[in-house]
């Protein structure tokens, strides 16, 4: 009895040891055979993305550089004769058209020095008068030999000292009107006037103290601005490796953008470049020209200059978000047979504010994806849901702006 009992129990402990075992063999085979299918289901699906086509054309280039305004013609008033100044006669600060009155000095003075070489001037002419009708009176008597030769040479040489005294006479008269006519001082040009450096009442004379104001002519106005020598060396790379072509003769037009953003109306031209690069700078002055009817621009103003007319030829240009950083450098996700292709590139200047030109890496046709970089990696599938086609590629109408 006791024996049946052990057999029993031994056969119910065989019995749940195999029930357990097969329960776990179950769910191992279970689990692996629907992981496998979960990952052959993974692998399957493609990652549904947003592409563009590589079409290279050609794109121009607008370079961007800091400038300055200046005056394209500075006149420095000054003063010509010594005197008190009695009146300034302009509104400092405000426009002044050619020959208005800008400081009046004390005429007085030289009023009187003019009235003493005319009277001067009166004396000589009476003179002349006298020394002619004595020489024609002993010419027709020395013809008789009525008198001597010596007198003849004295009457004649009186004539001509008569004429010669006219003459600076009349040369004193005209340094003297020149002279009360330096007493008002006029603008020579139409321009944009500085503050009065003297007052009223002080002593201003000729040389470097003379100084008394500026005018600046507005219109035409000059724009200055610096390239530096590494820009230099990198446009000449690029021009050689056929990256870059400039306009014929270097006609670059310019175009300014204003400190608040705007665009100044005019267009100007590039129309003279410094021979020789600036040993304290490191750079090289370029000076471009612009018309100014209106005044908008002032003398010393900072603002943004755009050079126009470099062209970048065969260009690839793919958005910002297309561009990827690995451990290699720059690559992008390309779309070759269905599946992602990572692709080293090398990324040049910024095109715009969101993409970037590529100089290698890319070939014309190819798809570059552009939404969903974030869940692809080397050989996925990938399917491209929209054809990214807007503001991708370069464009003969974009262009290209370079700090």
């Amino acid at each position: 009895m006791i024996s049946i009992k052990i057999d029993f129990l031994f056969m119910r402990i065989a019995f749940h040891h195999n029930t357990t075992w097969l329960i776990v063999c179950t769910l191992v085979f279970t689990s692996f055979f629907t992981g496998c299918d979960n990952e052959k289901k993974e692998v399957q699906a493609p990652v549904e993305v947003s592409a563009t086509k590589v079409e290279p054309k050609t794109v121009p280039v607008t370079v961007e550089y800091v400038g300055q305004t200046q005056s394209s013609h500075i006149v420095e008033i000054r003063a010509r004769v010594e005197g008190y100044i009695d009146k300034i006669a302009y509104k400092e600060g405000s426009l002044v058209k050619q020959g208005d009155v800008l400081f009046q000095l004390d005429p007085r003075p030289f009023q009187a020095k003019l009235e003493e070489a005319k009277g001067q001037l009166a004396a000589a002419k009476a003179n002349l008068y006298r020394a002619r009708r004595e020489y024609n009176r002993i010419e027709p008597l020395y013809k008789q030999n009525a008198v001597s030769q010596r007198d003849r040479d004295n009457a004649e040489a009186a004539f001509l000292e008569a004429e010669a005294a006219l003459q600076s006479a009349k040369a004193n008269v005209m340094d003297a009107e020149i002279n009360l006519s330096y007493t008002t001082i006029t603008s020579p040009v139409t321009g944009l006037s500085d503050r009065a450096l003297q007052r009223e009442g002080g002593l201003v004379s000729p040389g470097p103290a003379s100084l008394l104001t500026t005018v600046s002519v507005p219109d035409p106005i000059w724009v200055y601005f610096s390239v530096s020598e590494n820009d230099m060396l990198k446009y000449r790379d690029e021009i050689a490796k056929g990256l870059l072509k400039f306009p014929p003769n270097d006609d670059f037009e310019v175009q300014l953008v204003l400190a608040d953003g705007s665009i100044f109306p005019e267009k100007g031209r590039v129309t003279f470049t410094a021979p020789l690069f600036s040993k304290d700078t490191g750079t090289f002055l370029v000076r471009a020209v612009l018309d100014n009817p209106q005044g908008l621009l002032r003398p010393g103003q900072f603002v943004r200059v755009q050079v126009i007319g470099a062209t970048r030829p065969h260009a690839i240009a793919v958005p910002q978000q297309a561009v990827i950083q690995t451990a290699k450098g720059h690559a992008v996700y390309v779309v070759k047979d269905g599946k992602a292709e990572l692709r080293n590139v090398e990324a040049g200047q910024w095109e715009g504010n969101d993409r970037w030109f590529i100089t290698s890496g890319l070939k014309h046709g190819e798809e570059v994806v552009v939404v969903g970089t974030n869940k692809l990696r080397e050989g996925a599938p990938v399917k491209v849901v929209k054809q990214n086609t807007a503001k991708t590629q370069g464009t003969d109408t974009s262009s290209q702006t370079a700090q």
